[in-house]
């Protein structure tokens, strides 16, 4: 008898202990403060992108949302880094056309797979890559940069954000259309990069306007063109790479926000819900489009991931032309 009392006692004192857990795990998300990994150095477009996210979702669901640089690889590094995450809804994650793309096919021995490792969540934006210059390059058309690579060897270099990025794809693909071998000066992010271009270390490079504004507004870096089929909205004076002659020349970047593989459902729906309803505020609309010359791009997880079946095989095929590679 006495026995089982206490048998009956443990068993009462066991679910009396499991009761905080059980809550614990039913508490509403987010109850802790959420990482958001960007993949790249600050200052580049999908920073931006990211600390403009975090702000709002901050400020709509009660929990710091931290912005957490992990640059390396064409942001290799930090996809790693977050497929091995927790899939709790507590690690986030700024994708872009490099990370969920174009490393699929670049790398021989990629640390993750964009597709099995990560829960989609939603596309942000379209961002147009523009052709960059030092100004004291003495050129200011595609086909004066054109004529200058060919008449002098030394100047056929060509920066980039990293291996592999869109920018460095643009630059190969650059340099096959015009007939001119180029040597690709990988950096740790865009700033670093355009630094070097615009005190003329490297003659030129693409990447996105987002980036390149405030060094073109105070005369340190010069664009003469945009790389999609259309001009920019924000610079409807900028001509399009296939008007200055380099036909076929047509890429564009995008940027997206995923989860670890396996984070629930209702938190990824949460989180889709709050992005689009934070991309079609005014004041990120002027910020993100009118200013930066993003093109905001809202999408559901499996419009995001119905995007990424087209993009891989699509810039698997412009890896093997160009002839790119990464370790």
């Amino acid at each position: 008898m006495q026995r089982r009392s206490a048998l009956k006692g443990l068993a009462s004192a066991g679910l009396a202990a499991a009761a905080p857990w059980g809550l614990a795990q039913d508490a509403p998300w987010p109850a802790k403060p959420v990482s958001y990994v960007v993949p790249f150095t600050p200052g580049g477009s999908t920073d931006v992108i990211g600390r403009t996210l975090c702000e709002k979702l901050q400020a709509s669901l009660g929990q710091p949302f931290v912005v957490d640089n992990k640059p390396g690889a064409a942001g290799a590094v930090g996809a790693a880094y977050v497929a091995k995450a927790k899939p709790d809804g507590y690690t986030l994650f700024g994708g872009t056309i490099s990370t969920h793309a174009i490393n699929a096919s670049l790398y021989k021995n990629l640390p993750y797979d964009p597709v099995k490792d990560f829960e989609p969540v939603s596309l942000v934006a379209m961002l147009p890559n523009v052709l960059l210059v030092d100004p004291n390059l003495g050129v200011n058309t595609v086909q004066e940069l054109v004529a200058l690579l060919k008449k002098e060897p030394k100047k056929r270099s060509f920066a980039s954000s990293g291996a592999g990025t869109s920018t460095h794809l643009a630059g190969e693909l650059f340099g096959e259309l015009i007939g001119v071998p180029l040597t690709h000066i990988p950096y740790k992010g865009t700033p670093p990069a355009m630094i070097d271009v615009s005190s003329g270390t490297v003659p030129f490079m693409f990447d996105q306007m987002t980036a390149a504004v405030p060094l073109v507004q105070a005369g340190k870096l010069k664009v003469i063109a945009v790389t999609t089929a259309k001009r920019m909205a924000l610079a409807p004076q900028i001509p399009t790479m296939m008007e200055s002659g380099v036909p076929k020349f047509e890429m564009a970047s995008w940027q997206a926000v995923y989860a670890p593989h396996g984070t629930p459902k209702a938190i990824v729906q949460k989180l889709n819900a709050e992005i689009r309803r934070i991309l079609a505020m005014p004041d990120v609309r002027e910020k993100l489009q009118a200013n930066l010359g993003m093109e905001i791009v809202a999408s559901s997880p499996e419009d995001l991931a119905a995007h990424m079946a087209r993009e891989i095989p699509r810039w698997a095929e412009l890896v093997k032309k160009s002839g790119a590679t990464a370790n």
